[in-house]
This record gives C-alpha cells, sequence and structure tokens, in this order.
C-alpha cells in the first residue's frame, strides 16, 4: 500500500528504514536520541521522522497526539513497535503504547504488517553493538551482497481490534508467522 496505511515491521537494522523507506516513502517513528546523531539525524529530519521521547512514559498521550497528527498528512508511518533492534534470531515483544493511534485511528486507514528479512544474513547485520559507527562498518564491510525481502503482509482494519495491547498481538502474531521456527520467541506482547 502506498497511501492510507500505518505499517508496523520488525526491526533489526538501521537498514530496515533505508529498504522501507525507498520502498514505501514512509515516514518513521522514532526515539529522540536519533535526531542528534551527525548525519542521521539531519536525514531522518528530511523524511518527516516523528521523533519520540521513550523515556518519558508520562508524555504518552503527547506522542500518541503527534502521531495521529502526522497521519492525518497522508503520508505512510512506519512503527518498529519492538522498540529496539535484535540480534536477529527472534522477535522480540511488541510495545503496544503507540498503537493506541489506531483507536480510533485518525482517519479511514489499515495497518499493515512488514516483516523485514534478511535470510541467513539476519545475524550478522543486526545492530547489537551500543554504537551507529561500530555497527556501519560491520555491515559495511562484510563480503558479499545483502539482500532483504520486505514482506508486506496483508493490510488489515484496526478498527477490529478493541484495544492497543490486542492490536499489538494481532501484528506480532502476523509477523512471527513469517519467521524461521527456530526464531519464534516465546514473550507475548
Amino acid at each position: 500500500m502506498k497511501r492510507d496505511v500505518f505499517f508496523v515491521a520488525n526491526h533489526l537494522s538501521w537498514i530496515d528504514i533505508l529498504a522501507m523507506g525507498g520502498a514505501t516513502g514512509t515516514a518513521f517513528v522514532s526515539k529522540d536520541d536519533v535526531k542528534g546523531l551527525p548525519l542521521v539525524g539531519w536525514l531522518a529530519a528530511q523524511n518527516n521522522t516523528l521523533f519520540i521521547a521513550r523515556h518519558s512514559r508520562n508524555r504518552v498521550s503527547d506522542q500518541v497526539d503527534a502521531l495521529r497528527r502526522a497521519l492525518e498528512q497522508h503520508q505512510p508511518m512506519t512503527l518498529f513497535p519492538e522498540g529496539t533492534t535484535g540480534h536477529g534470531a527472534t522477535l522480540l515483544p511488541f510495545k503496544p503504547a503507540l498503537l493506541s493511534v489506531m483507536l480510533p485511528p485518525p482517519r479511514d486507514l489499515n495497518v499493515q504488517p512488514v516483516y523485514i528479512d534478511y535470510g541467513t544474513a539476519a545475524s550478522e547485520i543486526a545492530w547489537h553493538e551500543p554504537s551507529l559507527a561500530t555497527n556501519a562498518r560491520r555491515v559495511l564491510t562484510r563480503p558479499g551482497n545483502l539482500l532483504v525481502t520486505l514482506h508486506f503482509l496483508p493490510p488489515f482494519d484496526p478498527k477490529d481490534f478493541p484495544d492497543r495491547k490486542m492490536l499489538a498481538a494481532e501484528c506480532r502474531k502476523r509477523i512471527s508467522a513469517c519467521l524461521p521456527p527456530i526464531a519464534t520467541h516465546p514473550s507475548a506482547v
């Protein structure tokens, strides 16, 4: 989908942003630390990234309101509800707070789960270092090509889910179904 969509995707690497942005023109929800990164913060801002303060839990309603305003502008938005990047072997539990923006949706739009798939290279490119520079160096110096496949799963109407936790669980269930059996993390939402 190119319009009237809210993407919910797993998150392994900064490459996810390049792949999703290039394929869909989406803007992103990002932690506010990214805004201060040299070059990366500037690039993120150019794409209408919505920066949120994850450490400020008492401001969640303000963050939901900001996301609601962004969605009203008709640009696709992407949320990585794991809240961080994983090691590439599991799908982390989803944090449902920002999904409350869909209750009700700010306008007529669908949620489309996306499974970002690096195949057997997932653990090689997963961002688990404390530094972007260290991860970028490791990823950019690995030999060979890197194949990333974006699996756009069937979109659904968020109005069919009465609360944010059920919506998060549905997105996680759909993305989990794409994972190799060994990678499924037992944690619930």
